[in-house]
């Protein structure tokens, strides 16, 4: 979660939300992708943290398949990146803070664990929540 953070707070560079995530191999040891959100950078309303990190991980295994791999994210998944998950295949996805407004992985939806979708990644919720929270917070106070 520490290297998420770490892209998380590259996005404010760009005057984009923090929140930020990587992508980890089966065992956890290397990062196979990276991503902060881009949209306001790129103009791109797709350039989600999570979309950028697994599509660098699947050019960099030259898979679309993730199977194995974590998401980790300092914001729990929208919709579409909840689906963006589903459909990598990855095994877990990891996010620090709740959204209680847009989540998609347990607070407002739960694509993840959906019974319907032919996979279902496991999910592991709040880890260095405060402090993902916090970085969401002090931005928006800003603005």
């Amino acid at each position: 979660m520490g290297l998420a953070l770490e892209q998380a707070r590259l996005a404010v560079r760009g005057g984009d939300v923090p929140i930020g995530a990587v992508v980890l191999s089966g065992d956890g040891t290397t990062v196979l992708g990276a991503g902060h959100n881009e949209r306001e950078a790129t103009g791109d309303p797709t350039a989600h943290a999570e979309v950028l990190a697994l599509r660098r991980a699947a050019a960099r295994t030259g898979e679309w398949r993730l199977s194995g791999c974590t998401l980790v994210v300092t914001l729990e998944p929208c919709t579409m990146c909840a689906g963006a998950a589903v459909l990598a295949r990855v095994d877990r996805v990891v996010y620090g803070a709740r959204d209680e407004k847009a989540g998609a992985a347990g607070s407002l939806w739960d694509v993840v664990r959906d019974r319907r979708l032919n996979h279902r990644p496991e999910v592991v919720e709040g880890v260095l929540a405060g402090e993902c929270a916090g970085l969401l917070t002090d931005f928006f106070r800003t603005r």
